[in-house]
């Protein structure tokens, strides 16, 4: 009786089993919230690829140490890639000194028996000039020492003119009274006094964060644009001087700028690094204004100080600047990104100190690791005498100088700086891409009665595979980890009138995992080929919202177009918790990686599956996305051939100016989206140059004329540049734009229509 009974158990636990799972799949057991689960294995799954990043470094760099000579050469590569990463682009214009001042504000600062402080500017690049201080011994000088204070610490601390700083870390007096010219430079720095525009707000932002947001998106960066202000100021003294030691000298952000000043420019023959250096391995937990792309990719602390060698190089252990997030305002809630500093252990600046020993002998280099003192290393180093005393402390002769509107006018510099970039990035991105690919676009004749002659489109997407590679490699950023079989596993989760739903879970590599929901026809008949709609939700969302929650956005679009017939896929993407992958963006970045390279090798898979299944078309597979869906729109398909058309809903934009625009009260410059500036994506491409590589495949627009993502007319003047292309290759009808007068939503009306003309599925 058992037996039996056994026997009929277990032929309703097949018989339940088949109707659950998909032919093919094997039983999906993952309970509780998946998204979470998803995202927190994506965040797992980068952190080991962050771990891995130091044994990977070594493919980078081809060391020669057989000398001094052949170490420089070997290295000079690496040079111009950290120069990249760090924005360092841009040439400098012609150099000078400007001693300025007024009645209230001489421009001698006070003056010793040895040395007289001066306030100084100089010009930099094209809007941009640097402004400290510049103490001058009244003999013969030896050399020039840059002395670059921390972001929140002064010139004026630095040269002793004013409280803050230990005597014995007044370097810049310090190095003046052995002998050196000294310039200070003030940096932005991690108040809020001017991040924002008067216009429209003033932000909770840290200054340096402000720069760093809007110049990223053009790939210049912060850092960059300090280390150039160092450089400058080289420039000054070589020609003014015609030679000398010439050192740099950084304590907190200060050291940063130093050590990344020497490591990029060889007419620096040493460097003292104060309060900086370290592992890291955990920079995406530091400030937005640390987050350099790729940079664990290829550099670490101990890699940048390589490429200082052969020239000599001081590591002060001391305690780090306290950071603890952004600038703190009453009653306003922040919008500036998490970030903290913390000193770290002697043991662990040892540790990263001693890694050098492995890429340069120390008969290359001169080097050392010291607790204190690091000026007097320096100085020995340098070949100069320490000063056996400490002059009296010196006397700010200004009455009135305001240190906060120095602060001010740097920014606004650098503010005006990106701005200029954006407003000429249309041509930019013309050169680097359009014009590239197909020159007689550039060229064509202005003349009303001519006819102009259509191009081949096969032409123009042929040229433009190795600008699809360009985008995601370079942009987006490729991870190389090889994909796993799918392994798929499913169970129904819907069961509606004309359609069956089901939970399905792909493998993506180590921990990760893909997992979406795919509506099924009932009316499906064997052998039958259908084409797929897959329907990607917006931020915060999940695959139900787009199906029967009745989420007005969503207008449950995939459920209508399945009762239309369509096979539905509805993937979930990760950006469903802000802090989870805003978090997996900062930790891609330090790795040349971003959100979306998870992102594309989860749609890699979900193409691959959906080729497996019976009845469908691989050749009629569509994308259908609004808000993050609609960036995704943008994004993936274009990447991806597989998709034979796009729409993108609730997003396209004239992205450059949406992102890092400081004069568009929409623009994310103002809001909490830290995370959506990518390395250099405003000077390459925009919707227009994505939609670009979409071509020839078809391409849509859906948009709300009250949606606050952006203004008609910024969709309009990006779409124009669209649907100009098409129309050059004679394909005006595989682009369309519709506009609905409502708002950040789903309409389905036109881009239903687009939707089964070009996959072939009439209503």
């Amino acid at each position: 009786m058992l037996k039996y009974l056994h026997i009929i158990l277990l032929a309703t636990s097949l018989s339940l089993h088949a109707q659950e799972t998909l032919p093919g799949t094997k039983p999906l057991t993952l309970t509780g919230d998946i998204s979470e689960q998803m995202h927190q294995a994506a965040l797992r799954d980068m952190d080991r690829t962050i771990a891995q990043s130091i044994e990977k470094r070594a493919q980078w760099w081809k060391r020669d140490v057989s000398s001094a000579e052949n170490y420089g050469r070997s290295i000079e590569p690496n040079r111009e890639r950290l120069k990249r990463i760090l924005g360092i682009v841009d040439a400098r214009v012609a150099t000078g000194m400007e001693r300025f001042g007024d009645d209230a504000n001489p421009a001698l600062v006070a003056e010793t028996k040895g040395y007289r402080v001066q306030q100084v500017r100089w010009p930099v690049l094209e809007r941009v000039t640097g402004e400290g201080l510049l103490l001058e011994p009244k003999a013969k000088p030896l050399g020039l020492i840059v002395v670059v204070p921390d972001a929140d610490q002064t010139p004026e601390q630095m040269a002793g003119l004013a409280n803050g700083i230990a005597p014995a870390e007044q370097w810049a007096r310090r190095f003046a009274e052995a002998g050196f010219v000294v310039v200070v430079p003030t940096l932005i720095d991690r108040s809020n006094s001017a991040a924002g525009n008067p216009a429209i707000m003033m932000t909770s932002m840290a200054n340096r964060e402000w720069v760093h947001r809007q110049a990223y998106m053009m790939g210049r960066h912060v850092i960059g644009y300090e280390v150039q202000k160092v450089l400058a100021a080289v420039d000054w003294f070589l020609k003014q001087h015609g030679g000398g030691n010439i050192a740099v000298a950084g304590y907190g952000e200060g050291g940063l700028i130093a050590m990344n000043a020497a490591a990029v420019d060889t007419r620096i023959k040493a460097a003292l690094v104060s309060g900086y250096f370290k592992s890291r391995q955990q920079t995406w937990s530091e400030p937005l204004y640390r987050n350099v792309w790729g940079l664990l990719r290829e550099f670490g602390d101990a890699e940048t100080a390589s490429l200082i060698a052969p020239r000599g190089l001081v590591v002060q252990y001391s305690a780090e600047p306290v950071v603890d997030g952004p600038p703190a305002v009453k009653g306003q809630k922040s919008i500036g990104a998490p970030g903290k500093l913390t000193t770290p252990a002697f043991e662990e600046v040892a540790a990263e100190f001693q890694r050098l020993e492995a890429f340069v002998p120390q008969k290359l280099q001169a080097r050392q690791l010291v607790r204190e003192e690091g000026c007097a290393a320096l100085l020995k180093m340098l070949g100069a005498q320490v000063p056996s005393s400490v002059e009296p402390p010196l006397q700010d002769q200004r009455k009135a100088f305001d240190t906060v509107a120095r602060q001010n006018r740097q920014v606004k510099e650098l503010d005006d700086h990106v701005q200029w970039l954006l407003r000429d990035s249309d041509a930019v991105r013309n050169n680097y891409f359009l014009f590239k690919v197909a020159p007689e676009l550039g060229t064509i004749p202005w003349n009303y009665n001519l006819r102009f002659p259509l191009k081949n489109p096969a032409d123009f997407a042929s040229a433009a595979v190795d600008y699809r590679r360009q985008f995601w490699e370079d942009i987006i950023g490729k991870l190389d980890e090889p994909l796993p079989a799918l392994n798929p596993r499913t169970r129904q989760v819907y069961d509606e009138p004309k359609w069956r739903g089901y939970d399905v879970v792909l493998d993506v590599g180590t921990e990760g995992f893909a997992w979406g929901v795919i509506l099924l026809p009932k009316d499906l008949k064997p052998g039958e080929k259908r084409p797929v709609v897959v329907c990607q939700h917006g931020r915060n969302g999940v695959p139900s919202h787009t199906i029967l929650d009745h989420k007005p956005a969503y207008q449950d679009y995939a459920a209508r177009l399945a009762d239309e017939g369509f096979i539905v896929l509805a993937p979930n993407n990760l950006y469903n918790r802000e802090t989870y992958y805003r978090t997996l963006s900062r930790k891609g970045n330090t790795v040349h990686a971003s959100m979306f390279s998870v992102i594309l090798r989860h749609h890699e898979q979900w193409l691959k599956w959906l080729a497996t299944l019976p009845n469908v078309d691989a050749t009629r597979i569509g994308f259908y996305g609004l808000s993050y869906g609609g960036e995704s729109a943008v994004r993936i398909p274009t990447l991806l051939p597989g998709y034979a058309l796009s729409i993108c809903s609730g997003d396209f934009n004239d992205w450059t100016r949406k992102v890092a625009s400081t004069h568009d009260r929409r623009s994310f410059m103002f809001t909490d989206e830290w995370e959506m500036p990518y390395f250099n994506m405003g000077s390459t491409f925009s919707y227009a140059e994505l939609s670009y590589l979409m071509f020839p495949r078809p391409f849509m627009v859906e948009r709300g004329h009250h949606d606050g993502v952006a203004l008609d007319s910024w969709v309009a003047y990006e779409y124009a540049k669209t649907r100009w292309l098409y129309a050059q290759y004679g394909l005006p009808d595989k682009t369309q734009i519709e506009y609905f007068n409502g708002g950040h939503a789903i309409n389905g009306e036109g881009t239903f229509e687009f939707l089964r003309k070009f996959l072939n599925w009439p209503k």
